[in-house]
């Protein structure tokens, strides 16, 4: 029988004995852990644990029963998924299509376990490349007060491709705090993030109107407070007085994909945990 790999993660009110009723519990099984992750907010008394395991069975709903009855006490939140079986993560784009690309490549290369089964878009603009790795591409357009026809259609794609996780990858439309909430947790978006905080269009020009120093990115997870919600990465470049606004733009977008693929990786693995407004990131 082959090994079997297995991501479980688990958040819970701290408590004495919440290690070792996993680790009983991945015993009861023949578990043999592999990675071991965990982190307590003294603040908060959250507790997060992220553990990696191999095991011989192939039962994960029997697994998971195990964990469950071993941990019921705590209360605890808990994710359990075989390695193999990989996120769906629906990749959203405007028209910049740098991020889109990254994302792409890295996967097509093996170095983000995602699998990608379609590419939404209010623009036709980004079909060529998803016929270019071949994936099914779906305009959906936002007209001016049908902003709620348009999600519709983003829910139906989402159940049809069996969607679990979203990218917003320069996705340049605002989603509706309904949407947002349905989305808790498993919807990332990429945010250039300078000091100030240069918002609407063309932020780099406004940058360097303003002779910044530094300028940036954030990925985070999407909320209904706009480009306010927990944050994943970042990532920061200094810049000089001699770089052009379109120079700016150009660093501007190579921290941006980093950044997001970064996080995206972060999120396929199970190693990004919510705790509030913040996140536990197991790197």
């Amino acid at each position: 029988m082959s090994i079997q790999h297995y991501v479980l993660t688990l958040r819970c009110a701290d408590a004495p004995g919440i290690i070792h009723a996993v680790s009983g519990a991945l015993l009861s099984i023949e578990g043999n852990v592999l990675e071991q992750a965990q982190y307590t907010n003294e603040r908060t008394g959250m507790f997060a644990m992220r553990t990696r395991f191999e095991s011989e069975s192939t039962d994960i709903e029997a697994l998971r029963a195990h964990v469950e009855q071993a941990t019921a006490s705590f209360d605890p939140i808990i994710t359990l998924r075989n390695e193999d079986d990989r996120h769906r993560v629906m990749i959203m784009v405007s028209q910049y299509d740098h991020c889109l690309v990254d994302l792409l490549y890295r996967q097509a290369n093996g170095e983000i376990p995602m699998d990608v089964p379609v590419i939404v878009s209010n623009h036709e603009v980004c079909r060529p490349i998803a016929e270019q790795y071949g994936i099914p591409f779906r305009y959906i357009p936002v007209e001016k007060g049908a902003k709620e026809q348009a999600e519709d259609e983003l829910r139906a794609v989402m159940a049809e491709f069996d969607v679990d996780a979203v990218v917003l990858a320069r996705y340049m439309q605002i989603l509706s705090n309904e949407l947002c909430g349905e989305l808790e947790g498993k919807a990332i978006n990429i945010h250039h993030s300078f000091l100030p905080g240069f918002k609407g269009a063309r932020p780099y020009h406004q940058a360097y109107d303003r002779g910044v120093k530094l300028i940036g990115a954030t990925a985070h997870f999407v909320t209904g407070d706009l480009d306010e919600g927990p944050i994943i990465e970042q990532d920061v470049e200094r810049v000089q007085h001699h770089h052009t606004a379109e120079e700016l733009a150009q660093i501007g977008s190579d921290i941006e994909r980093l950044v997001l693929a970064r996080a995206v990786k972060l999120f396929a693995e199970d190693r990004v945990l919510l705790d509030g407004h913040r996140t536990v990131v197991f790197a």
